[in-house]
């Protein structure tokens, strides 16, 4: 009975952290969109980064190459 109890505890105390995380996020006074918007452009921008030595891209160039086969 001791070990269900306990189980028992740390599921109501889990389910009341959840909840009280799930408030925070869902809050009017939180900038909960504008931090989701500021880490996607951050996130695109390193990705850009790591892939312009590849594509020869670095954000202003659109040049395409192509090979002629011969």
């Amino acid at each position: 009975m001791g070990a269900e109890a306990l189980k028992a505890g740390v599921s109501i105390v889990t389910a009341i952290i959840g909840l009280a995380i799930l408030s925070v996020i869902l809050s009017k006074n939180a900038k909960t969109l504008g931090l989701v918007q500021n880490l996607s452009t951050g996130l695109a921008q390193d990705i850009q980064a790591a892939t312009s030595p590849v594509t020869n891209t670095n954000g202003f160039s659109t040049t395409q190459y192509s090979f002629a086969s011969q």
